[in-house]
């Protein structure tokens, strides 16, 4: 008897070809956060080829959605993929490099956006025994914090007509090994905000620092500053970063500048934590104008809140990891990375689950394999196959198992 997942995954592999090629052409055409016109364009035109109920544009900026109603009465499940790059010149040195000179898919992006649509053909062909309706979700601007590209969509109902139950989402991870996959309960990505400081102080000769004051000293005394906050703010059973990534100060070698510029990201897990570090920011920085006699300006965003897996649903993806790739495949619960992710919203509007794919080849040691954001990153294409059969099989499952949570 041919079970759900083996049919799954024969059709996985009848449309492997297909959905490959799209990999290779989202991989060689990258378009950043707010400049997907050509990538959103060509999902489209895909979705439009199969048999979709609905397909909509432009959701929340160049957002795609894809409606397919099943054959068989049932709840709605949304699969989200990203579909934006980065400002990275790729260093792979493959046939399929990026053709857009300082944009690259160095976060996996085109993998996410090419599984999906592996997942609309697989389903689609089987779209008699889906038992409730699924919307493929292919969503702008993950990158862009801190707003991100799924607000956008919310705003203009992607959630809605048919209202999601549930919203599903994989990001390929390089940390495991392909064959891995995690969906654990509870708190799966940190909180991002980002922060911008002015250091204002006055101008001189640098001959004559006594006649001025210095903001680039003053701002590396915020930066060291800062980084008390965690070590002696932050209860130690808790964590936090606050990393600084760029600093911007001066115009000449032997002038004094007035001003210096911090940019950075702070991340948290904790609620409260969150809530904390603006002010204690604030602190520090008020500490050292008042010690250097510079000012300091504090621009605190907050961003992406931390995703929130749902435990039942978390247990169904487990359930369908086994099926997939057999128990030793479903990841042991790991310490959650420091990563913001936007499909936050969608967890917070919705029970959700974002799972983590393993794609760093087995026999690549860890240390060896390059990681998220990286110039030289490529996901093992073993990671896809196994990441459309997974999600396929996530979908049904939910779909079949999950009782919706009465409103």
């Amino acid at each position: 008897m041919d079970t759900a997942v083996n049919k799954i995954t024969k059709l996985e592999e009848k449309f492997r070809e297909a959905y490959m090629e799209y990999y290779y052409h989202f991989h060689k055409n990258p378009e950043k956060s707010y400049e997907e016109k050509e990538t959103s364009a060509y999902v489209a035109e895909k979705l439009q080829k199969l048999p979709m109920d609905e397909v909509k544009t432009n959701i929340g900026g160049y957002g795609v959605v894809g409606v397919l109603k099943g054959g068989k009465p049932g709840p709605c499940v949304g699969l989200r993929a990203d579909m934006d790059a980065l400002s990275v010149l790729e260093a792979t040195g493959v046939d399929f490099a990026s053709c857009n000179p300082g944009v690259m898919h160095a976060c996996g992006h085109d993998a996410h956006t090419a599984m999906l649509l592996g997942v609309a053909h697989v389903l689609c062909e089987i779209k008699d025994e889906v038992p409730g309706t699924v919307k493929f979700v292919f969503q702008p601007s993950e990158e862009m914090t801190p707003r991100g590209g799924a607000p956008g969509m919310i705003e203009d109902g992607v959630l809605e007509n048919p209202r999601v139950d549930v919203m599903l989402a994989s990001h390929v991870w390089p940390t495991f090994e392909t064959g891995m996959i995690g969906a654990q309960d509870g708190i799966v990505s940190a909180a991002s905000d980002h922060l911008k400081i002015k250091v204002t102080g006055k101008s001189a000769h640098a001959s004559m620092p006594h006649e001025g004051v210095d903001a680039i000293v003053a701002g590396a005394a915020v930066v060291g500053g800062l980084q008390t906050i965690v070590a002696r703010n932050i209860d130690p059973k808790e964590t936090a970063v606050i990393t600084i990534g760029l600093i911007n100060g001066g115009t000449r070698y032997n002038v004094l500048p007035e001003e210096c510029f911090l940019e950075g990201t702070v991340r948290s897990f904790n609620k409260n934590v969150t809530a904390q570090m603006p002010v204690l920011i604030q602190r520090v920085v008020d500490g050292v104008s008042a010690g250097y006699g510079t000012t300091g300006e504090v621009d605190y965003e907050s961003g992406y809140p931390s995703v929130q897996n749902n435990p039942a649903v978390a247990k169904i993806c487990r359930s369908a990891i086994a099926e997939v790739v057999g128990e030793d495949g479903v990841l042991p619960v790991q310490g959650v990375p420091a990563a913001g992710e936007d499909f936050s919203f969608f967890s917070l509007a919705a029970p959700s689950v974002f799972a983590w794919l393993g794609c760093r080849p087995k026999d690549i040691p860890l240390e060896q394999m390059p990681p998220l954001h990286n110039a030289k990153f490529l996901p093992d294409p073993e990671a896809l196959q196994i990441g459309v059969r997974y999600m396929a099989t996530a979908a049904m499952k939910v779909l079949s198992e999950y009782i919706p949570e009465k409103k």
